[in-house]
């Protein structure tokens, strides 16, 4: 009998001490991995091979994120409703500094360096004008729109990858699903495959 059923990983064989669909192992412990599970089987959709972070990996807070997102989403909308007197822009920037501050903590290196080469310091010595500070907030709000947008498709792309390989497990299996139509006849009609007369004790 067959130690591994369709559908499931095979076993590690003598001698090889990880199976092949095992997460490899890094300083940092085991690689993720997108995997996707069916009734019909599991597939798993690799790390890049080049050994740069996956989308999962490149905010390491999400949650923190999303709430910095939402509160600089949220003061744009109050600098466009309202104006601003000198003490409300200056408490808007500092603000605004603070945040991309706390951004840095849940985000991945290469996207820190990234928020700072964008990220341009204010004139110190007066507050900002109001059309600055717009400015400045929206290019935020719309840098962590494309951030999620982005780790979201890469995501995506990695389940697609993953189901691609469970579909490629399943027609590698031996006695996979028959064709439901034979070759075509004379006619050019298909071939309908008879049923089978089935098992008897």
């Amino acid at each position: 009998m067959s130690d591994s059923s369709p559908g499931f990983p095979r076993p590690a064989a003598d001698g090889d001490p990880t199976p092949p669909d095992a997460p490899r192992e890094t300083a940092d412990g085991p690689e993720p991995r997108v995997v996707v599970v069916t009734p019909q089987g599991m597939g798993i959709a690799e790390p890049p091979e080049d050994g740069g972070p996956g989308p999962a990996d490149m905010v390491s807070q999400p949650a923190k994120v999303m709430r910095i997102g939402s509160m600089v989403k949220q003061l744009l909308e109050e600098v466009r409703s309202a104006p601003l007197d000198e003490a409300g822009r200056s408490r808007l920037a500092e603000i605004h500094g603070r945040s991309i501050d706390e951004l840095e903590d849940g985000l991945a290196p290469e996207l820190v360096e990234e928020l700072r080469r964008i990220a341009l310091p204010f004139a110190e010595g007066s507050a900002p004008s109001e059309s600055e500070l717009r400015i400045a907030q929206a290019q935020l709000v719309g840098w962590l729109e494309g951030l999620f947008h982005g780790i979201q498709t890469a995501l995506v792309a990695q389940q697609m990858a993953a189901q691609a390989q469970l579909q490629e497990m399943r027609r590698a299996l031996p006695g996979g699903p028959p064709s439901p139509a034979g070759p075509p006849r004379g006619d050019g009609m298909p071939r309908v495959q008879p049923p089978g007369t089935g098992q008897y004790l």
